[in-house]
């Protein structure tokens, strides 16, 4: 419990859960940096943190993150900043003899029609989403880059890559946010102007509505962390799902009634789908002991909570690099 733990991305929605996580079953040596304090795309500032506080523990959950939208607009930045943050971070944990990296991605790795669900094994063997490939190309490149330093040198790096997040802490930007964040705030802002005006008022949502996806509260991939941090995992790469997926209007429909609103749902079939299914096979994870507990119902609720209570930061904020130190 006193070994010292570092969490790049502390303040993101992501590194948060695993910083509240690590503390409620006590650790006790966690740091952590803003994006104020250390940009991680200065390698040569990376570097200087290692050396002064020379970790035992990596935990990777910083980098450039947002939907379809932001991804399309700026590729280059999703491709470059991504890579430069992790490359930095991984690297200097080699170079510092750092006893265990844990590098988290995104399901957006595997093929976009990749057999369903998606298993580790299907990583490159096939084309990508056209519209997250900036991302999911770096990524990738996390992923063998542990892979390699595990294969050369023998150290317990390890790559999470977990299915569609949501949570606490999440971005609710419409203009950089991800699907089921961007609903709650949608659906929400539609329920405030029916009570205001007592006229229904309608919510517009991309594309068809039939893809179907998988989603996990975010504390439970905190507490899969938490189980790679305590134990040596066979393998490199492991996939973090929900086990179970949901048409995209099902979670419209399921997100406009916890939120309450009464108005109608209109589908813009122009905008982009994405890819046609992302479920994830977790079960190489789950047949080592972690298991998620938090069902789509009852994380979306408490997210919707945790909405309310911080408005004002999130109508303030307008969130495009999450989680950079």
């Amino acid at each position: 419990m006193n070994q010292k733990i570092y969490i790049a991305g502390h303040k993101g929605m992501v590194g948060s859960a695993i910083w509240r996580r690590l503390e409620y079953i006590g650790y006790t040596n966690l740091v952590g940096r803003s994006s104020k304090e250390l940009d991680l795309r200065n390698q040569a500032a990376v570097q200087e943190l290692f050396t002064r506080e020379k970790p035992d523990v990596v935990i990777d959950a910083a980098a450039r993150v947002g939907g379809i939208l932001a991804n399309n607009t700026y590729p280059y930045q999703f491709l470059m900043e991504n890579l430069q943050i992790q490359n930095n971070l991984i690297d200097a944990a080699l170079q510092s003899a750092v006893q265990k990296f844990i590098f988290l991605g995104s399901s957006c790795i595997y093929p976009k029609m990749a057999p369903q669900p998606l298993r580790e094994e299907y990583l490159l063997t096939g084309s990508l989403e056209p519209t997250n490939e900036w991302y999911a190309i770096a990524k990738i490149a996390g992923v063998k880059a542990c892979e390699a330093i595990r294969k050369q040198y023998g150290k317990d790096f390890v790559s999470l890559m977990p299915t569609n997040l949501y949570g606490p802490f999440d971005n609710f930007d419409l203009h950089t946010s991800h699907v089921l964040p961007a609903m709650i705030r949608k659906f929400h802002e539609a329920m405030v102007n029916e009570k205001r005006t007592a006229v229904s008022e309608p919510v517009e949502l991309w594309g068809s509505g039939t893809p179907m996806r998988e989603f996990l509260h975010v504390d439970d991939l905190a507490e899969a962390v938490c189980f790679a941090l305590e134990n040596r995992l066979p393998e490199h790469l492991y996939n973090v799902g929900f086990g179970s997926d949901i048409s995209i209007k099902e979670l419209a429909s399921l997100i406009q009634n916890i939120v309450s609103h009464k108005g109608q749902i209109h589908w813009d079939a122009s905008k982009p789908d994405g890819t046609p299914r992302k479920w994830m096979d977790s079960s190489k994870l789950m047949k080592l002991g972690w298991k998620p507990s938090i069902d789509l119902e009852e994380g979306i609720t408490k997210t919707y909570k945790w909405f309310l209570e911080h408005q004002k930061e999130v109508k303030e904020v307008r969130i495009e690099v999450k989680g950079n130190g």
